[in-house]
C-alpha cells in the first residue's frame, strides 16, 4: 500500500467507511499481531488484543495526525504504541498480584556462566522464548528492553512500584537465560 492509498484509507476510517477498515486492518494485521504475541501467552489472548487494539485506532483515527511526512511508518508508530497500551490494559483487567516485591540493587546483575550465550542468540529465538516468560516478567522485559520504557514509566503505567519493576526485569532476564540455556542444550542433543 502507497502511502497516498494509506491516507486515503485512513480518511475513509474516520468517515466509518467499512471497506477503509477491512483493508487497513489486513494490511496491518501481521506488524499489530507480532506486537499482540510478545504480550499474550496464549493466542487468545494475542487475538483479544489485536481486536482491542484495532478497535481503538478505528474510534481515534480522526487524531491521527503523520509525525513526519513518511506516512506509513508514521500510522505504523501510531498503531504499535495503541496496541502496546491495549496490552498493558489486557494485562491490567486479567492479571492479579503477578508481580513479585523489590530486589536489593546489588542483586539486579548476577552474572551466570551462559551469559555470553545470550549475545549469539537471534532475535526470533528471544522474542519465541519470551513467551514462556510468566505474565508479570513478560510484560516488564517487554516493556523495558523491547519497547525502550523506563522503570519509572513501566511503574506508573503497571500501578507497581520502580523497585518491583527493577526486580522482574531482574528475574525475567535470569528465567529467559535459563529457557534460553534449555533450549540450546535440547537442541544440541538433537545435533549429536
Amino acid at each position: 500500500m502507497s502511502a497516498e492509498e494509506l491516507q486515503d484509507h485512513i480518511r475513509g476510517c474516520a468517515l466509518n467507511r467499512r471497506e477503509s477498515q477491512k483493508i487497513i486492518y489486513s494490511s496491518f494485521y501481521g506488524y499489530a499481531m507480532s506486537i499482540c504475541h510478545r504480550y499474550a501467552n496464549k493466542q487468545e489472548d494475542a487475538t483479544e488484543i489485536l481486536n482491542d487494539g484495532f478497535l481503538k485506532v478505528f474510534i481515534e483515527i480522526y487524531r491521527f495526525k503523520p509525525a513526519y511526512t513518511d506516512t506509513i511508518s508514521s500510522f505504523k508508530g501510531w498503531l504499535r504504541k495503541i496496541m502496546i497500551y491495549t496490552a498493558i490494559d489486557h494485562f491490567r483487567k486479567n492479571q492479579k498480584h503477578q508481580f513479585t516485591g523489590e530486589l536489593n540493587e546489588s542483586y539486579l546483575h548476577v552474572p551466570d556462566a551462559h551469559e555470553d550465550a545470550l549475545d549469539k542468540i537471534s532475535y526470533e529465538e528471544i522474542i519465541r522464548a519470551i513467551k514462556y516468560l510468566t505474565p508479570g516478567y513478560r510484560t516488564v522485559f517487554n516493556l523495558f528492553v523491547i519497547e525502550g520504557f523506563s522503570h519509572e514509566e513501566i511503574a506508573k503505567e503497571l500501578g507497581i512500584s520502580s523497585g518491583t519493576s527493577k526486580s522482574n526485569l531482574a528475574k525475567a532476564k535470569k528465567q529467559l537465560q535459563k529457557i534460553l540455556f534449555q533450549q540450546n542444550e535440547i537442541v544440541s542433543k538433537n545435533v549429536v
